[in-house]
């Protein structure tokens, strides 16, 4: 499912146009994006929850080359499906 298919399934279920459910998407991905940006998390209970964890600074290595590169700490988006996300692909 991509994003066009999901603003379509979205608009369905919902009864609303696909414009409206473009905007709807488009606001709850912002929100989600802006909240991890302040560094809070995004807890949806039954569905998961978005952080951010923070990554250390360290060495890789280039598949091609062999050479030894140095990489930046950095942060990056995590997210852990919840039990009602879990039940529901279980089932």
């Amino acid at each position: 499912m991509n994003k066009g298919d999901l603003v379509a399934a979205v608009a369905e279920h919902a009864d609303i146009t696909k414009a409206q459910a473009g905007h709807a998407v488009d606001a709850v991905v912002d929100a989600i994006t802006a909240t991890l940006k302040a560094g809070d998390e995004v807890r949806l209970v039954g569905f998961g929850t978005f952080s951010v964890t923070q990554r250390k600074a360290g060495e890789a290595r280039n598949p091609r080359t062999g050479e030894v590169i140095k990489t930046k700490a950095s942060k990056a988006p995590k997210f852990k499906a919840g039990a009602g996300l879990k039940a529901a692909v279980n089932a």
